[in-house]
């Protein structure tokens, strides 16, 4: 059973608003989101301290993308306004079930991965 289970990738035209959910199946100190194109890096996208409720979002994003959790349904969400073409990746949930340095979000940072959801975003 994986640990944290995606939902929420699609495809929509430029300007339109996807909603991404991750439901993790136990305790986390921090979450994150993080996307991956074609023959580019994983890059971190926003992230949230679960147990104060501090976010991060990545500049590239900002404005645009929204980080939030439903801690009793242990679920992360973003929200994704605006998007652009430049937004198509795979994107990743992850988490960190013990301390670890939450913002910026890096991918040595998070032990657990979710299995991704593709959000494409066409002109």
């Amino acid at each position: 059973q994986d640990w944290l289970v995606e939902s929420g990738g699609g495809s929509v035209q430029a300007g339109g608003s996807l909603r991404l959910s991750c439901a993790a199946s136990g305790y986390t100190y921090c979450m994150g989101w993080f996307r991956q194109a074609p023959g580019k890096e994983r890059e971190g996208v926003a992230a949230i301290h679960t147990r104060t409720g501090s976010t991060y979002v990545a500049d590239s994003v900002k404005g645009r993308f929204t980080i939030s959790q439903d801690n009793a349904r242990n679920t992360l969400y973003l929200q994704m306004n605006s998007l652009k073409p430049e937004d198509t990746a795979m994107y990743y949930c992850a988490a960190s079930t013990t301390w670890t340095s939450c913002f910026p979000p890096g991918t040595g940072h998070f032990g657990h991965w979710g299995q991704g959801t593709q959000v494409t975003v066409s002109s």
